[in-house]
C-alpha cells in the first residue's frame, strides 16, 4: 500500500497494539505533553474518563514510582496496572462518594480527561453533552488542583468553546485549544487546556 493511500487512522491502531496499548488515543496525549510539557517524575495525576487505560499505562511511565495516578471510569479498564502508586475507582464521576473517594487522594498537579458522551449520531446533542463533560471535568479541577496545576479535556468542537475557554481563563494563568495531529481528520474533537491554576483568593 502507497504511502499517499495509507490511512492514518489504521496506522495510529495498528502502532497502539503492537506497543501494547488498549487505544490509538495514546498518542494524542504524548503529542500534548511533547508539546506543552506538563508530566514529569513525581508528579500526582487525575485521570477521568479512563478507560480503556492507554492514556494511564503512559502516563505512569512518565511519572515513575515517586509520582501518584488516580484514574476514574464507569468501565472497568483494559489494563491492570500493578503499580502501587496507581488507585482506579469504577463509578460515576457525577457522584459525590465518587468524588470524595477522588478528592481524599489529591491534591493533584494534572487534571486529565479524554471522556467522551456515547455518540447519538445528533451532533448538537453530541457537542451538548461533551460540553458537560468538561465542565464536570472542571469542577474537579476547581478543587483538586494544586495551585500552578494544569488541566486538560477533550471537546467536541461546538458553540461553547469559547464559553468554556472564557471560564477556564479566569481560574489559570492562561488557556487554550489545541488538536493533535493524531486525531482523526474528520473528527470534530479537540483539547482544551488550562495552565497554571491561579491560588484562590
Amino acid at each position: 500500500m502507497s504511502a499517499s493511500s495509507y490511512d492514518s487512522s489504521d496506522f495510529w491502531a495498528k502502532k497502539a497494539k503492537k506497543e501494547g496499548y488498549p487505544a490509538r488515543s495514546v498518542y494524542k496525549l504524548m503529542e500534548l505533553d511533547a508539546k506543552f510539557k506538563f508530566f514529569k517524575p513525581g508528579v500526582r495525576v487525575l485521570d477521568i474518563g479512563a478507560a480503556p487505560g492507554s492514556w494511564s499505562l503512559w502516563t505512569l511511565q512518565r511519572i515513575g514510582e515517586r509520582g501518584f495516578l488516580a484514574a476514574l471510569d464507569l468501565q472497568n479498564l483494559g489494563v491492570s496496572p500493578a503499580n502501587n502508586n496507581f488507585f482506579f475507582l469504577r463509578g460515576d464521576l457525577y457522584d459525590d462518594a465518587v468524588r470524595q473517594a477522588i478528592q481524599e487522594r489529591g491534591p493533584y498537579d494534572v487534571v486529565m480527561s479524554d471522556a467522551a458522551p456515547s455518540t447519538s449520531g445528533n451532533s448538537g446533542l453530541d457537542t451538548d453533552r461533551s460540553e458537560a463533560i468538561v465542565e464536570a471535568v472542571l469542577d474537579y479541577a476547581d478543587s483538586m488542583l494544586k495551585p500552578g496545576g494544569t488541566v486538560i479535556a477533550k471537546l467536541f468542537m461546538g458553540g461553547g468553546q469559547k464559553e468554556l475557554l472564557d471560564r477556564m481563563k479566569k481560574s489559570y494563568t492562561s488557556a487554550r485549544a489545541f488538536k493533535p495531529q493524531s486525531c482523526r481528520s474528520v473528527s470534530f474533537e479537540t483539547y482544551v487546556l488550562g495552565f497554571g491554576k491561579k491560588a484562590p483568593k
